[in-house]
Formats: C-alpha cells, sequence, structure tokens
C-alpha cells in the first residue's frame, strides 16, 4: 500500500479536457497532459484491499493495486511490467475502455474510485516515450502456422500472444490498414492513430504478418486456409449492424454510423480530401445513446454540423446507483462524454416513426413520438406526443446483432449459438476442428477489453492445442461471466 491515508487525504483528480472552442477545431485526443506527480499522488489512493474487487471489474485480471503502488513509489519501469503481464495494449483500454474496474474499487462504495484507467494509461505513455516498450520475439520456432482473421483488438492480442509463443502468425484483414474498429471506428479525437501504429511496429518487428485489403472466403478460399495453416482464429467482431426498418429508411441521407465514421478516419489518414458523407451544415439526427451515438456526435461536431439531436428509446439514467445495479457491479447511469460536453440535445423515451421525404428522394425532418416502457418491457407510444424535427443527415447507432452471417462461416461450418454468435467451447474451440473464436464474434458486441482478455484466451487455447502445452495465460472462459 502505497501511501496509508491516501485515500483519506488525497481527493480523486483526473486530467482535464481541453476547451470546447479549441478541441473542435482539430482532431487530436481532447485531454490535457497529466503531471506526473499528480498521478504518482492519485496511484497512493489505492487502498491495497484484501480482496481487491477491481480485480472482479477487470476481465483482463490486471494487477491494479500492485501498478498503483509502483508508481506511488516511482518504480515506473516495474509497473509497465507487471502492466503488460496482463494487457497486450494497455494505450487501448485507457483511451477507450469504460473502467469497470472503477466502478468495482472498493472506494466507489462511498467515495470516488481511484483514477485507475489514467493511471494505466500513463504507464504506457511514460513506457513509450522513455523507450521501455520493445519487440519481444521468440527464443524458439514451433513451426506451427496460425492464421487469425480480424485485425481489432482481439485479433491482435491473440496474434502477439501466439507469435511470442513461437507460432508463425499471419493477420488478415479486409480492411486496406491493419486496426479493425480501432483503425476505421474510433475516431481520432478518442484514440489517435498513432497509438496503433506504434503497436504495429512492435508486432512486425516480433514476427507477425499482416495481409490487409484481403477478404478471407473470397480473396483466399477456406480451402486455401485450411491447407496452409494448421488453426485458425475468427476475430471479425460482430459488425452486423441493427438496422431501422421504418417508412423511408431508403432515403438519400440516413446511414448507418459504420458507414458515416471511417469516412472521417479516411480523411485523417490523408486517403481523401473530404468525406462523401458530412455533417457539414446539416441538422444532423443520431439514432443510439451508446458510445457509437456519442463517436457520431463529436465527429459531426468537428465538421461542423447546423444542429445535432441524439435520441435514445430508453429513459433517462439515474445520476447515480440504485438498488437495482449495487457496487460492484458496472452502473447505468447518466454520463457525460467529451462529445456531449460540446454541443447537441439528448432526447430519451423516443422512438422514430418515419424519415420524411423532401420531393427528391432525400431526408429533410424524422418524426418521433415519446414512448413509456410496461411492466411487459415493451414500449407503447404516448397518445399525442408525435411531432418533427429537421434531419438532413440521420445516423444510425444502434448497435450490432451479432457477426455477419456471410460466406467465411457458412464455407466453415462452424456452428452458431442461441444469439447468433459463433459457438466455442472452453478453450474457444469452434466445433470445427482447428478453428477458434475469439471476441466480438464469439462473445456478441462488447467492450475493448473483453476482446483484448479474449484475444490472449483464445490464444492460449489455440498454443495447447498445437502442443499440448499449458504456457500462455487464460484470464477467462466464455461461460465465466456474462457481457460487460
Amino acid at each position: 500500500m502505497g501511501d496509508p491515508k491516501g485515500f483519506l487525504t488525497t481527493p480523486r483528480e483526473a486530467p482535464k479536457r481541453r476547451p470546447v472552442d479549441l478541441r473542435l477545431m482539430d482532431w487530436r485526443e481532447v485531454y490535457e497532459d497529466f503531471p506526473h506527480d499528480h498521478l504518482e499522488a492519485q496511484a497512493g489512493r489505492c487502498m491495497n484491499c484484501g480482496i481487491p474487487f477491481c480485480h472482479q471489474g477487470c476481465p483482463l485480471s490486471n494487477l491494479i493495486p500492485e501498478w498503483n503502488d509502483l508508481v506511488y513509489r516511482r518504480d515506473w519501469r516495474e509497473a509497465i511490467e507487471r502492466l503488460h503481464a496482463t494487457n497486450n495494449f494497455p494505450e487501448f483500454t485507457g483511451t477507450l475502455c469504460p473502467a469497470p474496474c472503477e466502478a468495482a474499487c472498493v472506494l466507489a462504495i462511498n467515495s470516488d474510485a481511484v483514477t485507475i484507467k489514467q493511471v494505466e494509461l500513463e504507464i504506457v505513455d511514460r513506457a513509450w516515450d522513455e523507450g521501455w516498450v520493445t519487440p519481444q520475439p521468440p527464443e524458439v520456432k514451433t513451426g506451427r502456422k496460425v492464421a487469425v482473421i480480424g485485425s481489432g483488438p482481439a485479433g491482435l492480442a491473440a496474434a502477439q500472444q501466439l507469435t511470442r509463443a513461437g507460432h508463425e502468425v499471419v493477420v488478415f484483414e479486409r480492411a486496406d490498414r491493419i486496426g479493425g474498429l480501432l483503425r476505421y471506428g474510433i475516431p481520432e479525437f478518442k484514440m489517435e492513430k498513432a497509438r496503433l501504429d506504434r503497436r504495429l511496429v512492435q508486432m512486425r518487428d516480433e514476427g507477425t504478418l499482416f495481409r490487409a485489403s484481403v477478404d478471407v472466403g473470397t480473396d483466399v478460399s477456406v480451402e486455401q486456409l485450411r491447407d496452409d495453416f494448421d488453426a485458425v482464429v475468427l476475430a471479425g467482431g460482430a459488425t452486423a449492424w441493427r438496422d431501422l426498418p421504418v417508412p423511408g429508411r431508403e432515403l438519400d441521407g440516413v446511414h448507418q454510423a459504420m458507414e458515416y465514421l471511417p469516412l472521417a478516419n479516411h480523411v485523417q489518414q490523408g486517403d481523401i480530401d473530404a468525406p462523401a458523407i458530412t455533417a457539414e451544415g446539416k441538422h444532423v439526427v443520431i439514432i443510439g445513446g451508446g458510445d457509437t451515438g456519442a463517436d457520431c456526435l463529436g465527429t459531426a461536431h468537428r465538421q461542423g454540423a447546423a444542429s445535432v439531436t441524439q435520441l435514445e428509446i430508453m429513459s433517462t439514467p439515474p445520476q447515480r446507483r440504485t438498488e437495482a445495479m449495487p457496487w460492484p457491479t458496472y452502473p447505468m447511469i447518466y454520463r457525460v462524454s467529451s462529445a456531449h460536453e460540446e454541443g447537441g440535445e439528448r432526447m430519451y423515451s423516443v422512438n422514430t416513426t418515419e424519415f420524411v421525404d423532401d420531393d427528391t428522394g432525400a431526408v429533410k425532418a424524422l418524426r418521433l413520438v415519446e414512448v413509456s416502457r410496461g411492466a411487459d418491457g415493451r414500449f407503447a407510444p404516448v397518445a399525442g406526443t408525435g411531432r418533427e424535427i429537421p434531419a438532413d443527415l440521420v445516423l444510425l447507432a444502434m448497435g450490432f446483432v451479432g457477426p455477419e452471417k456471410g460466406k467465411l462461416l457458412a464455407d466453415l461450418g462452424v456452428e452458431l449459438d442461441e444469439r447468433g454468435n459463433v459457438a466455442r467451447d472452453e478453450h474457444y474451440m469452434t466445433s470445427v476442428d482447428g478453428v477458434f473464436v475469439a471476441g466480438d464474434m464469439g462473445r456478441g458486441q462488447s467492450l475493448i477489453v473483453w476482446a483484448i482478455a479474449e484475444g490472449r484466451a483464445a490464444a492460449a487455447g489455440v498454443d495447447r492445442y498445437l502442443t499440448g502445452r499449458d504456457v500462455l495465460p487464460r484470464p477467462i472462459n466464455p461461460t465465466d461471466r456474462q457481457i460487460a
């Protein structure tokens, strides 16, 4: 325990966000630098609990009290070693994870949780700055080859673990660059892509091979895949988006969020000068109140939208925990992200009934109605509450329903579970021998921290299958916990 009285004498402090008017002029990450001495004091708030419930909240089983203590004692070099022992990519979780560990912090029972997520991010940023993050190529090669399909956090985690275990690993990605949703789903202001690129350099130097612009199942047949590789890891994510089949859905200007967000990333990568779908000068309506909706919101602000309205069918969340969401569970409370802080209107308990045509085939407005939720859980319209709001651009951000049921899964012949995800056993193997699955493709839409944990766990299953040994860490199995 760093400071025995730290949690009593040091208030919680987090980095400040850059002023809204300034950060809307660029696409850089929104937070200002956080001084190391401030962070060391924050790490000293950790009580090193006898039962650290932050571990319960973290699917990666991060050694949180240990690296908090090391940071407080200014042993940053050892802190990154402890952090990397359980997490391949702390910079991804440090910027993108909603921090269920903090919700489970014992201090959160009646006070402010330890700033675990910020400590994590500062450790890895300091490690990169000091040159402590270096390639770790295997000392001995196994002679076995593994194909990883998908280069999001689950695929990258599995690939790095398997490469370091001595296997020859090839990562296939159908997009033109490696990174999956980290590359083309997460806006630059949430995570600058330099964080991703430097990890990919490390992985290449360790021996991982990457093949972008390859759609496995089409460009490479399943037969060729099985002939060329001793094992396959499916890590393509839950990319089948939820649609909204209401009148006017076919109108120009109504798009899925994942048709919109990647274009802004392509602009930042320098591929194009301007996106084909832009919010500039438009009245934007975002349907869906989750993280993807917030990503659309921040993107629309930076593109110069005339107005932005975000709709959510659920009622306004409570400000604090209720009896239905006791500690240490992750509470579904009202949160204000950096994008919400930048402007726009949030509307709860409303449902879209129609997109209105401007007589040229483009959307000009959206009709909605207020709803109430009955005892059976169904939403019913409230009489007399229908109205129309202007909408030149509508973005559907209602989540994902599972993996795409395309040629790859069909040709492999893998079984699906009752939720439509790829079924797997306790070692992450599918119904097809030698074919494994990790991340959202097997779990369903979830958090980045789960994706990394599952990638690591699936890698352990693959290594066990190929060699019979048990050397890679296995943080979870598919039946350990419910989706966070």
